[in-house]
């Protein structure tokens, strides 16, 4: 990530989080979204623009551009995922609220261009050609419209003249200076004449690879390099080769780069806004205290107020006392099972009131399913077959981990990839999931946390997951309980290793090592 997008991304983030305008919230989550499409992080993108549709209200005239602009880029990025029906439904969102013709032709043209990559050649090609009589007088949209359409026939029937058209939005845009849309027609063009005449797609290939250059875009001089290498003589294609591995090599390590820097920076922003309200909070309580302080006058008001903290103080520590010891007898009554206890049916329980409470929307018989899944589980809680992994490890850890953000905490992700976990195996993964349930189930009983985050790192020799948290902290004469004791010895089993210390200037951060099997 640019420093330029790196300083802006920090103060639009301030913005979100300080200003006090639900619309400026908003528009800047917007800008936040966009720099992180831009930057390949189009999950971290979602996320902000779900977030900025929070803070508007569509009968607000204000608004409605805020929400035009959201949908778009929400359509973008779900086109951007391959997510297609997402994509046009966001589109269609994005038109209803449209309120000038350039607005709706935008998401026209943007629904018109996913039932392409959909290879809906018909239904795209209807799209363009109703929009196209409209916005002859908005010459760069002409263009666009005019090079999609050309390009959407000629794939519907390869015979198709697309030239006259494509040669026309070509000269528009020179006409213009518009330098993304002769990127755009340049990469048609060259895939038009790609078989009809090599020599004029290896032409305009050649444009493409210097205008992509020219707007420094790594993602287009990716596209260009792939054409020159497959267009291009031979003796050049060995050199266009290099250069694209170096440039995918580079964008890759950057797009990861930027993900977590993205993460780092709302992380960092919630817990200094935590910090300052806590120590606003201590201040005031200070300032109280010595108003009552002064307030005290008397001997004898001084010693009623000692012997009722002296109450107090006897009456918190007799009453702990009776818990612990109380919690000792449970503890010791019940140690050869709880560890299966606490794994299948305490935590399963616990997610599902989880669930419950922040999610809100439970339909009854997605919540009898998850009850009737424990209550097999428990009927034999000595049984354990090993269940299958079904599905998208990360979704799992995703919905694992989710259910614990809520209006008060903010729980973030970074790192948590398909491609993380392609190659972790399954003994690791089914390890794992209860490790995580066990550390936030423990956060969230006892931490006071409001911002949480899990960072999950695969290096050669094996997988690091980072928890960190502004909550509570652990004491210097921290014993770990029952849960984090079979956590350690989780890990343990595993080969790896956990660790513990404070995140000064509070709250904790844990460091889990797992070698690759």
């Amino acid at each position: 990530m640019s420093t330029r997008h790196d300083s802006a991304y920090y103060y639009l983030n301030k913005a979100a989080t300080e200003s006090r305008d639900s619309l400026q919230i908003a528009q800047a989550l917007n800008v936040m979204a966009v720099i992180q499409s831009r930057e390949g992080d189009h999950y971290g993108a979602q996320e902000n623009l779900l977030t900025s549709i929070k803070f508007l209200h569509t009968d607000r005239e204000n608004d409605q551009y805020c929400l035009v602009a959201d949908y778009n880029v929400l359509g973008n990025t779900s086109l951007n995922l391959k997510n297609y029906d997402a994509a046009l439904d966001y589109y269609d969102r994005a038109y209803r609220l449209a309120k000038n013709d350039r607005s709706k032709s935008v998401a026209l043209n943007n629904k018109a261009r996913t039932y392409q990559e959909m290879e809906k050649y018909a239904q795209a090609t209807a799209i363009y050609d109703s929009i196209l009589p409209q916005i002859k007088k908005d010459k760069e949209e002409y263009a666009r419209v005019l090079c999609n359409l050309a390009t959407a026939r000629w794939q519907m029937d390869s015979s198709y003249l697309a030239a006259p058209d494509l040669l026309t939005a070509l000269q528009i845009r020179k006409d213009s200076n518009d330098e993304w849309g002769l990127n755009s027609s340049y990469a048609h063009l060259a895939d038009y004449y790609s078989h009809s005449q090599p020599d004029s797609a290896l032409f305009y290939s050649r444009a493409m690879y210097a205008m992509a250059n020219r707007l420094k875009s790594p993602g287009d001089q990716l596209e260009a390099l792939e054409k020159l290498i497959r267009l291009g003589p031979a003796k050049e294609a060995k050199r266009y080769f290099a250069r694209y591995r170096e440039l995918k090599d580079s964008l890759e390590t950057t797009r990861n780069n930027a993900k977590n820097q993205f993460a780092l920076i709302r992380y960092d922003s919630e817990k200094n806004k935590t910090d300052n309200l806590r120590l606003q909070r201590e201040n005031a309580e200070r300032r109280a205290e010595v108003v009552r302080q002064r307030a005290i006058s008397g001997g004898a008001i001084f010693a009623i107020l000692m012997l009722i903290g002296w109450g107090i103080s006897w009456y918190r520590k007799r009453k702990q006392k009776m818990e612990w010891e109380r919690d000792a007898a449970i503890q010791k009554d019940r140690l050869k099972t709880s560890r299966k206890v606490h794994d299948v049916v305490a935590n399963g329980l616990y997610s599902v009131m989880t669930e419950i409470e922040y999610g809100g929307n439970l339909e009854t018989e997605q919540l009898l399913d998850k009850i009737e899944v424990l209550y097999n589980k428990s009927r034999d809680i000595s049984y354990e077959p090993g269940d299958a992994f079904q599905g998208s490890f990360q979704e799992k850890v995703t919905g694992l981990l989710s259910p614990f953000g809520n209006p008060d905490r903010k729980v973030s992700l970074t790192g948590n990839e398909i491609g993380l976990w392609a190659n972790i195996n399954q003994k690791i993964k089914s390890e794992l999931e209860p490790i995580l349930q066990e550390l936030m189930i423990n956060m969230d009983k006892h931490s006071g946390a409001r911002n949480v985050l899990l960072r999950f790192e695969k290096k050669e020799v094996g997988l690091t997951v980072q928890y960190m948290d502004d909550g509570v902290g652990l004491p210097v004469d921290h014993h770990l309980g029952n849960g984090l004791t079979n956590t350690g010895n989780r890990i343990a089993g595993l080969g790896g290793r956990i660790s513990f210390e404070r995140n000064s200037p509070s709250g904790v951060k844990i460091r889990i090592y797992i070698p690759n099997a």
